[in-house]
């Protein structure tokens, strides 16, 4: 069984077991969140899922931890002006397992 869900303006892929990052979320490590269904639940890759069900399907995740993502540089430089910026930035984000997904 699989499940598109959406968090942090992304949309993830996700079946039971899996482990995976996404966008800070305000919960606390060990805790249990439900999350809705976005475009399909169903049974394989190359199935639609069960459109009648899809708006009650909902995704039980845990989360894991919250951790900080690889630092990225951002460099700025405007050509024959000697003007030159460098600035690093490195994201917040939460590891989640998901637990089960349930068309209920």
């Amino acid at each position: 069984m699989y499940a598109i869900i959406e968090t942090g303006g992304k949309q993830f892929w996700v079946v039971p077991g899996e482990t995976i990052q996404v966008e800070k979320l305000e919960a606390k490590a060990g805790q249990e969140i439900t999350l809705k269904a976005l475009w399909a639940a169903g049974d394989s890759a190359g199935s639609t899922g069960d459109t009648k069900a899809l708006p009650a399907a909902k995704v039980k995740v845990e989360v894991v931890r919250h951790l900080r993502g690889p630092k990225i540089i951002v460099f700025r430089k405007k050509v024959k002006k000697a003007y030159q910026k460098w600035q690093g930035h490195r994201q917040d984000l939460t590891e989640i397992r998901v637990k089960e997904i349930s068309l209920n």
